[in-house]
């Protein structure tokens, strides 16, 4: 796989476990991705305020702001914002809610590499 042609794109990563961010960040930059991390929802929302990434990738269970309440407010920031869910919940109303609160996308956790950056690829690629 190889990153979106046109330059590089800037992701940011809302994760709680630092172990999780490291993972992705890994398969992100070797495929050309600039990447930049918030650790819990309140970091999020002012990363994404000062970076405007192409997009984020979201967790979902984080302390103090649940990850659906953090899409929602990026929503409200930008309503063209690209967001994907990254989750081990793999309940079908958990993707439910991602989807109608916004998301663009749902990877399951543990986080497949093919699979992330199909998805990344494809979000990236549907540009308005």
């Amino acid at each position: 796989m190889s990153a979106v042609k046109n330059s590089k794109t800037k992701v940011l990563i809302v994760d709680d476990s630092s172990m999780s961010r490291r993972i992705v960040r890994g398969i992100l930059e070797s495929a050309g991705h600039e990447v930049t991390e918030a650790a819990d929802g309140m970091a999020a929302l002012e990363r994404y305020s000062l970076d405007k990434p192409d997009l984020v990738l979201l967790d979902m269970v984080m302390a103090g702001m649940y990850g659906i309440e953090v899409l929602q407010k990026l929503r409200e920031i930008d309503g063209q914002a690209k967001i994907i869910v990254a989750t081990a919940d793999i309940q079908h109303s958990t993707r439910e809610m991602a989807e109608q609160a916004g998301s663009c996308g749902f990877v399951t956790k543990p986080i497949k590499k093919e699979e992330l950056l199909s998805l990344v690829n494809s979000v990236l690629e549907a540009r308005p």
